[in-house]
Order: structure tokens, then sequence, then C-alpha cells
């Protein structure tokens, strides 16, 4: 059974709304912009490449989806993977001077409600490093024994 479902429908939701979108709009460019009806000799032309005006409107149209699904992913990767709400309070941890080896640097969100961290790496190195998603059992009790700890 799929672990995180929750977050991954909501994700299949976000992209058949994207695609159901950019569906709406490619109905509206075919009323907008009827086929020409362009024949040379036996051949019916395609309208693509041809008439210029719906080339560059079907285009827009792809770039327009594109963006969406940009939107889209971007979006995911910034929401709790138990909750679904946005992460907050960004903090910057590592150190540029020893970004190759020992402390890279790195951007940690958490949810609100103490569900996980997000660890976003900052420098782009050789070694493709991925985003880690740390869950938290019950952030609050972590926090009140860090807190009896002297530094």
């Amino acid at each position: 059974m799929l672990k995180n479902w929750k977050y991954w429908g909501y994700f299949a939701v976000k992209a058949m709304a994207a695609a159901g979108l950019v569906w709406a709009l490619l109905q509206g460019l075919n009323v907008w912009m009827p086929e020409p009806g362009i024949v040379a000799g036996q051949y019916r032309l395609n309208r693509f490449a041809q008439h210029l005006p719906w080339t560059a409107a079907f285009l827009g149209v792809w770039l327009v989806a594109a963006g969406l699904i940009y939107v889209a992913i971007w979006d995911q990767k910034q929401r709790c993977r138990v909750c679904l709400r946005r992460l907050r309070m960004p903090v910057g941890s590592g150190s540029w001077d020893r970004a190759a080896l020992f402390s890279p640097p790195e951007t940690q969100r958490i949810c609100p409600y103490g569900h996980g961290t997000l660890a976003t790496p900052e420098a782009h190195v050789a070694a493709a490093q991925r985003e880690t998603w740390t869950v938290h059992e019950d952030i609050w009790k972590e926090l009140k024994e860090l807190e009896g700890r002297e530094p």
C-alpha cells in the first residue's frame, strides 16, 4: 500500500486540474481559430507550421502547460508529506567555506504541526544531492529533551 497516498493524491488532483485547463485552452483555440482547410493537390495540409497565427497560439498554450507543470511540482515540494500544509520557518545551516565535503549549506523547513522537516541543499556540486524529508514522531518531545541539555 502506498504510504503517502494523501500527498500523491493531492499531486494527481493538481496535475489533472492543470491538464483539464490545458485541454480547455486547446478546445477554445480550435473554436477561436477553426481549421482553414488548406488543400494542396490531393493532400490536406496540417495547420501546424502552415498557419502562423494558429502555430503561435498553440506554442503559447504549450508554454502555459509547461508553466502549470512547473508550478504544480514546485508547490508539491514545499508541502508537508503528512498534512499537506505549506512548510514554514526556513533555517539555513552549513557553511559555504566547507561546501564540498564537510558541511554543505542547506535550508531546512518544518511542518507547522511538527510532522517533519525538509532539508534542501543550496550548493550544487558534482554529486547530485537530493532533498531529504525527515519524519518526526513527536517534535515537541524532542524539543523538550533538547531544552534540558546544556550547550
